[in-house]
């Protein structure tokens, strides 16, 4: 098993001071823990895109090309490249690019993004999202392969034997699909053959299980070896000690402020305790053994050889973020790395 930590780049309020940092020192952050997870050991890390408060994580391809500038050996994960919003050209040549920066540590995962007051940003409707999400990816995966490309889509102007430069390093790069709650991300992902990475973070995972069942059902019927399919998990919430008393007592302001946070904003929780979040939700709070035992319960329904974990304190002390951090490398990952197996790929790049 695989394991990453990704970043929304959320920027708000501390859920438990109350303290929202300046936005250099939100990016710093987010550095900071980019070369934190190369340094205990991680497998990838992931930056959001979004284009609405809270979050500031509007420039992803930037943000991955500093920290491939202060990283060697973890690959960079997109989470997710909203194609429903972006011209997938001006996406390829970003992409591209950063590709050749990173020596080919690049991943993405694609999605059609979220929020209502992004697609006001960018002129997108509920109705043609789908539309777009779909065309965008289908030409993008086509730019990334061909050398010059005709096309004529809906959503953009024409192409005629355009060349787009620069070609990447990695051919073809993985593409994985992001599926919060949609059937229409998993069947483009089942139809190309390509991965799936589930939210798995706001609900209970009965909604989660069904997208990846009918992932694996579509994998069957556009002719994919039903084992080549590989699924990957997101998880709600991250926090580890040795004694799960210790774990709860750490987690629980972190959880109540965050609870108001949400209140506030008119939203109703889907888990109103701490303890029916730890129950019911894929968030991994607890002793390393309780960690391993609910890791392995969602794999039995997922299947999943991938899963990421927070890379945020999100509320929790530098010290404690580390500590946890640093005990899932040493009592949780070894654990898990033995006992589900790897992606069926070679995971580190080879570089030219």
């Amino acid at each position: 098993m695989r394991f990453l930590l990704i970043t929304l780049i959320v920027h708000a309020p501390d859920p438990v001071t109350g303290v929202r940092k300046p936005t250099y020192e939100r990016f710093c952050e987010v550095l900071d823990n980019a070369v934190l997870a190369e340094e205990l050991g991680f497998d990838g890390f992931g930056v959001g895109e979004r284009h609405e408060r809270p979050f500031i994580s509007s420039s992803p391809p930037v943000v991955l090309s500093h920290i491939a500038a202060l990283t060697s050996r973890i690959r960079l994960f997109t989470a997710v490249t909203t194609l429903s919003l972006l011209d997938p050209v001006r996406a390829y040549e970003d992409y591209a690019t950063l590709d050749h920066l990173s020596g080919g540590r690049l991943e993405l995962i694609i999605g059609k993004g979220n929020g209502t007051a992004q697609r006001a940003l960018f002129h997108v409707t509920p109705e043609d999202q789908w539309d777009r999400n779909a065309e965008g990816y289908e030409l993008f995966r086509r730019l990334w392969r061909e050398e010059k490309v005709t096309a004529t889509p809906r959503f953009r102007p024409s192409l005629t034997e355009a060349e787009v430069w620069p070609r990447p390093l990695q051919r073809p790069i993985r593409v994985w699909h992001g599926s919060a709650t949609s059937r229409e991300s998993v069947d483009l992902a089942a139809r190309y053959g390509d991965p799936l990475f589930s939210a798995n973070v706001s609900n209970p995972i009965e909604p989660y299980a069904e997208l990846v069942r009918h992932y694996r059902e579509r994998w069957a019927a556009y002719g994919h070896d039903p084992a080549a399919a590989v699924v990957g998990a997101g998880t709600a919430g991250y926090y580890a000690d040795h004694r799960s008393q210790d774990a709860l007592a750490a987690y629980r302001p972190v959880f109540e402020g965050t609870l108001a946070f949400q209140r506030r904003l008119g939203l109703e929780p889907v888990f109103p305790t701490l303890e029916d979040f730890v129950e019911r939700s894929s968030a991994l709070i607890g002793s390393p053994q309780q960690i391993v035992e609910k890791v392995h319960r969602y794999h039995e329904r997922f299947g999943h050889s991938v899963m990421h974990l927070h890379a945020d304190a999100d509320g929790l002390t530098d010290a404690q973020h580390r500590a946890s951090l640093e005990l899932f490398q040493s009592d949780i990952a070894p654990v898990l790395r033995k006992e589900i197996p790897d992606p069926p790929w070679e995971w580190w790049p080879v570089t030219p």
